[in-house]
């Protein structure tokens, strides 16, 4: 339980410390702020990703990095360089910054390797093939540098978005949804092939997301958006399992909220009871007991607590839902080569290791 350079600068590696920070950064847009109060550190060489719905600030917060929007409070520093802030700007150009875009803005007039050899102007020609062929190694288009964009899959135009950004050796990678036009089994490819990427090139990379599945798999550590600020920031296994707020817990993964009420250190719910093992003094109050379905199994039995109402095949496992007597209802996920049938009387089984407590909210009467 728990509680986005200078030419001066392209054609070398940057051998200063490549960092992001955020320090107290806001964004209004008539009045409205689209990115609150927001510090965020993100260190060298890592994979952050910003995670979050629609309308969070995670664009927002992207194009105050890269310098297309100016903070109207606070700083954003990159390396060693305040590169934005009320009396501070250093235009995008001279950022050192590499941006892949939803859409990959590629050139459809220019070929793989001048799309790629794009980002080294004013670099001298002897530089510019050597770099081209090594990013067209790395990214596996060796065979594809004199094709045009139309003649590419999109997976492989992604790859060359991405080694377009890297020619330069950009301090810090910026990836705009990169993944969401493309079909789910080229998704969980791409994704792959992005980290290892990124990783062998040792680029400081940011992706914004809203799919929780891609920022978990990519990610370092990820930090979530709610309203313009971050609810909470962590590696996926903190925010998956401990998550600070019903907001995180719910929109980072199915969960379930039971009623539960504490009473001498004892948490009673419908599907049992359990010791707190210390964490806060509860005293005797109402909580709400989170729970994900791959911490709850069953077992057939005709005198169990609950009822299998519900089964839905996913393929490898099946989501099934438990109904309590009472009407509260939880979720189980199970391989689907061991199916059980709706209707059946079952025997709850919960990992109380993973259980999050929350307070109960207070329910204003109307």
């Amino acid at each position: 339980m728990f509680f986005m350079t200078n030419k001066a600068a392209v054609c070398q590696a940057e051998n200063g410390p490549a960092y992001v920070q955020l320090d107290n950064a806001s964004k209004y847009f008539n009045g409205n702020p689209a990115v609150l109060r927001l510090t965020i550190g993100i260190d060298k060489g890592e994979f952050f990703s910003l995670l979050g719905p629609s309308g969070c600030g995670k664009t927002t917060t992207l194009r105050l990095i890269a310098g297309l929007e100016r903070p109207d409070e606070g700083a954003v520093s990159i390396g060693k360089e305040v590169v934005a802030s009320v009396d501070t700007w250093v235009s995008p150009e001279k950022r050192g910054i590499g941006i892949v875009f939803q859409d990959y803005a590629l050139f459809p007039h220019m070929t793989v390797a001048q799309n790629v050899a794009f980002g080294l102007k004013g670099c001298r020609r002897e530089q510019i093939r050597p770099r081209v062929n090594e990013l067209l190694e790395l990214t596996s288009l060796m065979g594809l540098a004199g094709r045009y964009p139309h003649e590419l899959s999109g997976g492989q135009r992604q790859r060359v978005a991405l080694a377009r950004s890297l020619a330069p050796r950009p301090r810090v990678i910026l990836l705009d949804e990169p993944f969401s036009n493309l079909d789910a089994d080229l998704r969980e490819e791409l994704r792959r092939e992005t980290k290892r990427i990124l990783k062998e090139h040792g680029a400081t990379t940011i992706l914004v997301t809203h799919d929780q599945e891609e920022a978990f798999s990519l990610s370092d550590r990820v930090g979530v958006l709610q309203g313009g600020a971050l609810a909470q920031l962590g590696s996926p296994a903190e925010i998956y399992h401990r998550p600070h707020s019903k907001f995180v817990a719910d929109f980072v993964g199915k969960a379930d909220f039971i009623d539960g009420k504490v009473e001498g250190g004892i948490v009673h719910s419908a599907f049992g009871s359990f010791s707190l093992n210390g964490g806060p003094d509860w005293g005797m109050s109402r909580v709400e007991l989170m729970i994900r379905p791959d911490d709850v199994d069953f077992v057939l039995d005709a005198a169990g607590q609950a009822t299998i109402t519900e089964a839905h095949f996913l393929g490898a496992s099946v989501l099934y839902q438990l109904r309590f007597a009472d009407g509260r209802a939880i979720h189980a996920i199970r391989p689907s080569a061991e199916p059980a049938p709706v209707g059946s009387k079952v025997r709850v089984k919960v990992d109380a290791s993973h259980i999050v407590i929350f307070p109960k909210e207070l329910q204003v009467p109307g």
